[in-house]
């Protein structure tokens, strides 16, 4: 579990044994570096976003490789906010925090859970993409945003579904939320007929340069296509 958590939120280049996150991560578990990356490598195997670019991990992936793969990547919400838990024991970190310390109850424990889960989700798409922009290629990690593109409030199932996220700017976040951008099942971006239409230069920069223009695309967890789909049915202003 824990193995395939940090698989989730390190860059696929770097499923190595000099990586410090490997290192500090094996040491928890009484492992080897060299141990854990062979581990990371097993899970890549079995990933299907690295499978359609044409990308091979190791052959000798166990049956529980498999097993811990099919249940975590068809259970996003509970098994990602589980492998955390089970993450911040090892650590004897205290999960809780200080600023919710007048929290009580459910109310306490849904906001917990709640800040956990975005932070795995945004953690998983900073990877995925190598901190950079979808759209701009900026790679200040400060502007950018872990954008749903199926909305949380939509789709409860696929919150922490790493397919159904995208990482971009905080402009154009805000432009894909309220569906003035969107994303064909082909990874371009199109942006609505208002905005093409718009005699603001700014506009220009902004929005008409990005028209028709390719997505960058993350190393691994593709954006789903059915996602896609509903973005640009539902959410689009064409």
């Amino acid at each position: 579990m824990l193995a395939i958590n940090l698989y989730c939120k390190i860059p696929f280049g770097r499923l190595h044994k000099e990586n410090p996150d490997i290192i500090r991560l094996a040491g928890l578990l009484g492992r080897t570096p060299s141990a854990l990356s062979w581990k990371l490598v097993n899970f890549a195997s079995l990933d299907p976003s690295l499978e359609a670019r044409g990308i091979k991990g190791a052959k000798n992936t166990s049956k529980l490789d498999k097993i811990v793969w099919e249940e975590f990547y068809n259970n996003w919400n509970s098994l990602a906010f589980e492998s955390e838990m089970i993450l911040y024991k090892r650590n004897q970190q205290d999960v809780s925090g200080k600023e919710y310390s007048l929290k009580e109850g459910k109310e306490k424990e849904r906001i917990i859970k709640t800040r956990v889960n975005q932070s795995f989700f945004r953690s998983t798409l900073l990877a995925s993409y190598n901190n950079r922009c979808c759209i701009t290629g900026i790679s200040n990690t400060e502007f950018l945003i872990a954008s749903h593109i199926v909305p949380w409030s939509v789709d409860d199932k696929n919150r922490l579904n790493p397919r159904n996220g995208i990482l971009v700017n905080a402009l154009h976040d805000k432009a894909f939320e309220y569906g003035y951008i969107t994303i064909t099942t082909d990874y371009k971006v199109l942006v609505c007929k208002e905005l093409l239409l718009s005699k603001e230069s700014a506009n220009d920069k902004y929005f008409k340069d990005i028209h028709n223009q390719d997505l960058i695309l993350p190393s691994r967890f593709l954006p789903d296509s059915e996602f896609l789909k509903y973005h640009n049915q539902e959410r689009f202003k064409q």
